[in-house]
C-alpha cells in the first residue's frame, strides 16, 4: 500500500500538474471519513499522512479521565500516563488508534472519495492556467466528436470546440493537430471549468497576423478592424503611426510569404488587406478596390454609407449573396448602401428620345415607329443611308408601305445634303 499510494503521488504530481500538498489534503478528508467504520466515533480523530514514504496513520485526542464511561472520547489516567508521564487529569493526549489493516482497507474505501476530490483539484488546477489565457492561441489534437462539438488534446487537459465555433467549410479527423482560439474558460457547477476553443471567431486571424507579422507584434502596425465569415473570406484593416511604413506592405511580406503562412493556416481562405482611413468615404473606396465607386456620401447620423458603381460593377460590389458589401460594412462599421448609376443610363434614354424626334419630323412616320427603328439599332439619320427597304420592312414587322417611304426621303435627304452642305459653306 505504501509504494502503491507513492506511485500515485508521483503520477499525479507530474502528469496532472497537482500539488503533492493538495493531494495528501484530498487523502486525509476522505479517510477521516472512511475511518470511522473501522476505528469507530473516536474524539478528535485525524488522519496523517506522510507523502515521501506513503505511510497513513490515525490518532484520536482522548480526554483523561478518573473513570471510564465513554471509551471512543475518554482514557483513564493510568493509561495516559503509559503515553505521556506527566499526564493529568482533564488533559487531552494524543493516542494512535491505526489499525492493523487500515492502510489497505481504508484506503480503499476512500478510494472513490479521493479520486473525486483529486478531479476537483485537477478541475481548479485548469482554471487557474487557463481563466487568463482568453484570447491566446493554442495547439491541440483533435481527440474525439461529442456530437457536432469537437474534444482538443491539449495536453494535460482537454478543450471543446462547439459547433457553433467550427469553420463550415473545414473537416476535423481524429489525431490531426491544429491551432485553436481560446474564446473563454467558463466555470460550471455541473462540470467544472470548462475551455472553450474556436476556429471561426475574427480574433484568431488577429492573433496569426500577431504571430507572423513582427511589426505588429511590436505595435509599429496595427490592426484596427476585422471582417471575417470563416472558411470564405477575410477583410483586414491595418494601419501605422509610421508615415514611412507601408502598413498593408508589411503584412502580405516578402514575396507574399507573411500572408500565404496565414492563409494557409486558415486551410485557403481568402485574406483582404487593406489601409486604414479615418476619412469613412475613403476608408470604404480602399475597402472595395479594385471596384470604382462613382459617387459616394456618408450620413454620420444614421451611420450609413451610400455609394454608386457603375452597371458592370455592381455584381462585384455586392459580391455572391452580398458578401463583399456585408463585410465591408462590418469593416468600416457603417451601413452600405450600393446603387446602380443610373446617369449614363439617364443620358442614353434622352439621346434615343432626341433620335425618335428627328425621325419622327424627318420621314413623317409615328413615335411607335421610330421608336421600332432606334430598338433595332438605328440611333443616327446617317445609318439610313445604306439600309435597304427590305432591312426597314424587316424591323417594322413586315411594313412594307412605310418602308418604302422611308426608305424614298432617305435617299433624298441624302441627295440634297452636299449641296446643303456648299451652300452653308458659301453663305459662311
Amino acid at each position: 500500500m505504501i509504494s502503491e499510494l507513492k506511485a500515485l503521488f508521483e503520477y499525479y504530481e507530474k502528469e496532472k500538474g497537482i500539488d503533492r500538498a493538495k493531494m495528501v489534503d484530498a487523502l486525509q478528508s476522505a479517510l477521516l471519513a472512511a475511518s470511522k467504520r473501522s476505528i469507530g466515533p473516536a474524539r478528535e480523530l485525524r488522519i496523517e499522512i506522510d507523502p515521501d514514504k506513503g505511510s497513513i496513520r490515525a490518532f484520536a485526542k482522548l480526554l483523561v479521565v478518573e473513570t471510564v464511561t465513554n471509551p471512543f472520547e475518554e482514557m483513564s489516567l493510568k493509561n495516559a500516563i503509559r503515553l505521556r508521564k506527566d499526564a493529568q487529569l482533564g488533559e487531552e493526549v494524543d493516542v494512535e488508534v491505526t489499525p492493523k489493516d487500515f492502510g489497505r482497507i481504508a484506503a480503499q474505501t476512500a478510494k472513490q472519495t479521493w479520486m473525486q476530490r483529486l478531479r476537483e483539484v485537477e478541475k481548479a488546477n485548469l482554471y487557474e492556467e487557463f481563466k487568463d489565457r482568453t484570447g491566446d492561441v493554442v495547439s491541440g489534437t483533435v481527440r474525439r466528436f461529442d456530437k457536432s462539438d469537437v474534444v482538443v488534446d491539449l495536453g494535460k487537459f482537454d478543450g471543446t470546440m462547439p459547433s457553433r465555433e467550427r469553420v463550415p467549410t473545414e473537416e476535423y479527423t481524429a489525431g490531426e493537430r491544429m491551432r485553436f482560439y481560446v474564446k473563454a474558460v467558463e466555470k460550471t457547477t455541473s462540470r467544472g471549468p470548462e475551455i472553450i476553443l474556436s476556429r471561426s471567431h475574427p480574433n484568431f486571424v488577429r492573433r496569426l497576423f500577431e504571430f507572423e507579422v513582427s511589426e505588429i507584434a511590436d505595435r509599429s502596425v496595427e490592426i484596427v478592424s476585422i471582417a471575417r465569415e470563416a472558411g470564405y473570406r477575410t477583410k483586414v484593416a491595418v494601419n501605422s503611426s509610421d508615415e514611412k511604413m507601408d502598413p498593408v506592405g508589411a503584412c502580405v511580406g516578402f514575396k507574399g510569404q507573411r500572408v500565404k503562412n496565414i492563409v494557409r493556416e486558415l486551410n485557403n481562405e481568402k485574406v483582404d488587406i487593406i489601409r486604414w482611413n479615418p476619412d469613412v468615404a475613403e476608408f470604404a473606396k480602399e475597402a472595395l478596390k479594385p471596384i470604382k465607386i462613382l459617387s459616394i456620401s456618408v450620413d454620420e447620423p444614421s451611420k450609413q454609407v451610400r455609394l454608386t458603381v457603375a452597371e458592370e460593377d455592381l455584381s462585384k460590389a455586392i459580391g455572391r449573396k452580398g458578401q463583399n458589401a456585408r463585410l465591408t460594412s462590418r469593416l468600416i462599421g457603417y451601413d452600405l448602401v450600393i446603387e446602380r448609376d443610373e446617369r449614363a443610363e439617364q443620358i442614353f434614354e434622352g439621346h434615343m428620345g432626341e433620335t425618335v424626334k428627328q425621325i419622327v419630323d424627318t420621314f413623317s412616320v409615328s413615335t411607335d415607329v421610330a421608336r421600332k427603328l432606334v430598338d433595332n439599332g438605328m440611333t443616327e439619320l446617317a445609318a439610313f443611308a445604306d439600309i435597304t427597304e427590305d432591312d426597314l420592312a424587316g424591323m417594322l414587322d413586315g411594313d412594307a408601305a412605310t418602308a418604302r417611304q422611308i426608305a424614298e426621303k432617305a435617299g433624298s435627304f441624302h441627295a440634297s445634303a452636299p449641296a446643303n452642305k456648299e451652300e452653308t459653306a458659301s453663305a459662311s
